[in-house]
C-alpha cells in the first residue's frame, strides 16, 4: 500500500508543535511514556493551540508526537571528525579565504623577487664560472711580466679547476677573487713619493714589536697616476699581516735614507727627491730608487 504524503501546510504544523512540545519538556518527560499519558498529552496539546486560536487535527497532532518521539526534526549535530572539519571550514571560508589568497599571493610576488633578483643572477654567474675563471687566467698570463704572478696564476687556476670538478662552488668563487685580486695588481701602475707638506709627516722610525733596543726608518709615501691624482694601493702591514687599501703608507728603508730626506725637508720644506720608486704594468712589486726591502706598515 502506498503510503499517503502529508501536504506542506500540515507537516508545518506538525513541526510546530515539536517545537512546541520542545518548549514543554517538562510536560513531555511526565505525560510520554504510555498510551494513555500520550493521549492526555495530545489533549493538553489541543489546548495550547485552541488558546492562540489555532484549530489542529489529532492526525497532525499525533504525527506531531510521533516526530518528537523519532527525534525526527532534531538537530543532530555531526561527529567530531574530517568531515565536520570540512564543513566547518566551508562555513567559515568568508573569514580566512580572503586573507589565505593575499598571503600567498604576497609570498608569490616575494619568490618571483627573489628569484629574480638573487637565485637567477647567482645560478648565472655560477653557470659562468669556468669561462670567468679561463678569461682571467688568459688576461694575466697575457699581460704578466713576472714569473712570481704567473706561478700564482697557475696555482689559483688549477685549484679552481679543482674545486668545480668536486662540485665546491665556493671554493671556487674564492680562487675567481684572487685571480681577479692578482689581474688589478698587475693592471696597476704608479709612480711612489714622499708625502710633503708643512703638517704633513714625511717620515718617521718605531722600535719593532720583537726587537726593544732596535730602530726601524720609514719614509711616508702615496702612489700617484700619471695624472698625478693619489691613487689608494693595497698594502701590506709587516706589523701585522694585514693587507688595507690605503692612500698613504710608511717604507721601510735604512737610516742614512732616512736622515738624508729629514735634512732636505729641514732645509727649506721642500723635499727636492720625492720620488722613491715606480710600480709598473705587467709587475707585481714596485722597483725602488732608494735603499729598501720593501717592507711596508700601514698605520703610525
Amino acid at each position: 500500500m502506498k503510503e499517503e504524503r502529508i501536504p506542506l501546510d500540515e507537516l508545518m504544523v506538525a513541526m510546530d508543535a515539536v517545537d512546541a512540545l520542545r518548549h514543554k519538556e517538562g510536560i513531555v518527560q511526565k505525560e510520554l511514556g504510555s498510551e494513555e499519558r500520550r493521549k492526555r498529552f495530545i489533549e493538553k496539546l489541543k489546548e495550547i493551540y485552541a488558546e492562540q486560536g489555532i484549530g489542529v487535527t489529532d492526525e497532525i497532532l499525533e504525527e506531531g508526537v510521533k516526530a518528537l518521539e523519532e527525534e525526527r526534526f532534531k538537530f543532530h549535530p555531526a561527529k567530531p571528525g574530517l568531515k565536520r572539519w570540512l564543513a566547518e571550514l566551508y562555513v567559515n571560508r568568508g573569514r580566512w579565504l580572503k586573507p589565505m589568497l593575499l598571503s600567498l599571493g604576497l609570498l608569490g610576488l616575494f619568490g618571483a623577487g627573489y628569484y629574480a633578483t638573487v637565485v637567477y643572477p647567482k645560478h648565472a654567474a655560477q653557470k659562468q664560472l669556468p669561462k670567468t675563471l679561463h678569461q682571467l687566467y688568459s688576461q694575466i698570463t697575457t699581460i704578466s711580466q713576472d714569473e712570481d704572478a704567473q706561478k700564482q696564476a697557475n696555482l689559483l687556476i688549477a685549484d679552481a679547476k679543482e674545486a668545480l670538478a668536486r662540485g665546491d662552488i665556493e671554493k671556487a668563487e674564492a680562487k675567481k677573487s684572487a685571480l681577479e685580486s692578482l689581474l688589478h695588481q698587475l693592471q696597476s701602475h704608479y709612480t711612489i713619493r714622499i708625502v710633503q707638506g708643512a703638517k704633513k709627516r714625511s717620515g718617521i722610525w718605531r722600535i719593532p714589536p720583537h726587537n726593544p733596543v732596535g730602530k726601524n726608518y720609514y719614509l711616508i709615501v702615496e702612489a700617484v697616476d700619471e695624472n698625478d691624482h693619489v691613487i689608494p694601493v693595497s698594502i701590506r702591514n709587516e706589523e701585522n699581516d694585514a693587507i688595507e687599501q690605503v692612500r698613504q703608507w710608511g717604507l721601510r728603508v735604512d737610516k742614512a735614507t732616512y736622515e738624508q730626506v729629514k735634512r732636505d725637508k729641514l732645509d727649506d720644506g721642500i723635499i727636492q727627491q720625492r720620488v722613491v720608486g715606480s710600480k709598473a704594468r705587467g709587475k707585481l712589486k714596485p722597483n725602488y730608487r732608494v735603499p729598501s726591502n720593501g717592507s711596508t706598515i700601514t698605520q703610525w
